[in-house]
C-alpha cells in the first residue's frame, strides 16, 4: 500500500512538472513535428528551355567567367594557378585607393607628391613631373586608363609611405578578401628588379566583383576611353570598350612572363558578367578570347531572381501563441545563375526542424530553404518569421499543451 501511494505520488509529481514546463514553453517534442515541404518558386515568362552547348575553347593559360550578382562560376580553366598578372596588379592598387577614399582616409582632391622614384619608374606612364603635386583623381585615372606605373608608385608612396609598405598592404587586403593565390611585391606589376607579383584568375574575378559591388562610385572610370594629362592624350588599352558597348571595364596587362591579359566586365539585359583571361598570345587574342566567354555566358545563362528579401514562403503552426500561425519568408534576396529558360525547373524545399511554441520575434530564424536544379543545390539559406507572434494566455497554453501531449502519444 505504501509503495503504491509512493508510485502514484511520483507520477503525479512528474506530470505536474511536465505540464508546468509545457505551459512555460520549454519542452520540445523533437522531430515528430518537424516538417519538410516544397514551396513555390516564382516563375517568370521567358524563352523555351535552352540547350547549353559545351564551353568554347579559350586560348589562354587560365581563365574564368562569373556572374557578378551571384559569384557563380560559368566556365573556368586553371583558375587557381598563380601566374604573373602584369598590369592587372593595378586593379588591386586602384582598389586600395578607392577603399581609402570610401573610408574617409583619402579625397579625390588630395595632392600627391611625385618622388624621383615614381618619376623614374619605367614602362607605361601617366607622364607626371618629378617633385610636382598631382590630384588623387588624376593619378587614379592614370592608373586605370593609362596603366601608369609612375602613377601607381606615387599613390603607393602617398598611402603607405613606401612602395614596399604598400605591397604589404596589398597582401593584407588580398587575405581579407579571400584571395588565397595572390602575392604582391610592387604596385605596378613590373617584373624587373627581382620582383614578381602573382595572382590567379579566380582572385582577379573576386577582386573585380568586390570593386563593382562595394565601390560602385569609382567604377565608371574603367569605362572611360581616354585621358589627357600634362598635355598628353592616351587611350584606354581595353580595346573591347571600342568594340562592344556593353563592356564597361576593366583592365589590361602585358609583360613577357605574363603574356597578354585582360579582366573585363559587361552588362546585357540586366545581367553583369566578369571575365578574366591570362597568358594569351597578343593584344587581339585577349580581346577575342574574352568576347568568346562573354558571348557564351550571356547567350546561355541568366541571373534569375528567385525571391525578394522577406518574401513569404509558407505559414507554420504555432502552439501556445495568440496566433495559430506565423508567416515564414526569405531572410535575404535570392539571385541564382541558371541556364536560360530553366526557371520553371527550380525546386525549393522548406525545412523546419522544430515545433514552434510561444512568442516568436520578427526576424527569428525558423528553418532553412534549399533550391535545386536537376538535383544540384544552387542555394541554401535561412527562413525567418516575417512578423512577430505574442505568447498566448494561460488557458490557450494549457489547451495547446494537452493537444501536443496527446498528439505525441499517438504519433
Amino acid at each position: 500500500m505504501s509503495k503504491r501511494i509512493q508510485h502514484n505520488t511520483i507520477i503525479s509529481s512528474g506530470w505536474r512538472r511536465w505540464l508546468a514546463l509545457m505551459l512555460a514553453g520549454s519542452v520540445t517534442l523533437g522531430s515528430a513535428f518537424s516538417a519538410t515541404a516544397q514551396v513555390p518558386v516564382p516563375r517568370a515568362a521567358g524563352p523555351a528551355v535552352a540547350v547549353v552547348p559545351r564551353e568554347p575553347e579559350i586560348a589562354g593559360s587560365s581563365y574564368i567567367l562569373i556572374d557578378a550578382a551571384t559569384g557563380q562560376v560559368i566556365m573556368e580553366k586553371n583558375a587557381d594557378e598563380s601566374l604573373p598578372p602584369a598590369s592587372l596588379t593595378k586593379i588591386m592598387t586602384a582598389y586600395i585607393v578607392e577603399y581609402e577614399i570610401d573610408n574617409g582616409n583619402l579625397s579625390l582632391d588630395d595632392q600627391v607628391f611625385i618622388s624621383e622614384k615614381a618619376w623614374r619608374t619605367q614602362g607605361s606612364k601617366t607622364f607626371v613631373d618629378v617633385n610636382s603635386y598631382v590630384r588623387v583623381e588624376d593619378l587614379l585615372r592614370g592608373i586605370i586608363i593609362q596603366s601608369g606605373n609612375d602613377a601607381s608608385v606615387a599613390m603607393a608612396e602617398h598611402i603607405a609611405g613606401s612602395e614596399e609598405a604598400f605591397a604589404d598592404l596589398m597582401n593584407q587586403h588580398a587575405r581579407r578578401l579571400g584571395m588565397t593565390g595572390s602575392y604582391f611585391e610592387n604596385s605596378s606589376g613590373l617584373d624587373d628588379a627581382g620582383q614578381q607579383n602573382m595572382m590567379t584568375a579566380r582572385d582577379l574575378a573576386t577582386l573585380a566583383r568586390v570593386k563593382i559591388l562595394q565601390h560602385p562610385t569609382h567604377y565608371s572610370m574603367y569605362a572611360e576611353r581616354e585621358f589627357t594629362f600634362n598635355g598628353i592624350r592616351q587611350t584606354n588599352r581595353n580595346t573591347l570598350l571600342f568594340r562592344d558597348n556593353t563592356v564597361d571595364g576593366m583592365k589590361t596587362g602585358w609583360t613577357t612572363p605574363a603574356g597578354y591579359c585582360l579582366v573585363a566586365s559587361a552588362v546585357r539585359d540586366g545581367m553583369r558578367l566578369i571575365s578574366v583571361v591570362m597568358g594569351t598570345e597578343s593584344e587581339e587574342a585577349r580581346a577575342v578570347e574574352t568576347q568568346k566567354m562573354l558571348s557564351y555566358g550571356f547567350r546561355f545563362f541568366e541571373t534569375y531572381k528567385a525571391y525578394e528579401a522577406g518574401q513569404v514562403l509558407d505559414s507554420l503552426r504555432v502552439w501556445s501563441a495568440r496566433e495559430n500561425t506565423v508567416e515564414v519568408g526569405m531572410a535575404d534576396e535570392v539571385l541564382l545563375t541558371i541556364p536560360r529558360g530553366r526557371a520553371g525547373d527550380l525546386v525549393a524545399t522548406l525545412n523546419t526542424e522544430q515545433t514552434l511554441r510561444g512568442a516568436i520575434e520578427q526576424g527569428q530564424v525558423l528553418g532553412t530553404v534549399n533550391i535545386t536544379l536537376d538535383d544540384q543545390v544552387l542555394y541554401t539559406g535561412n527562413v525567418i518569421a516575417v512578423q512577430g507572434v505574442e505568447r498566448a494566455g494561460f488557458f490557450k497554453r494549457l489547451l495547446d499543451a494537452l493537444t501536443l501531449f496527446f498528439m505525441g502519444l499517438f504519433q
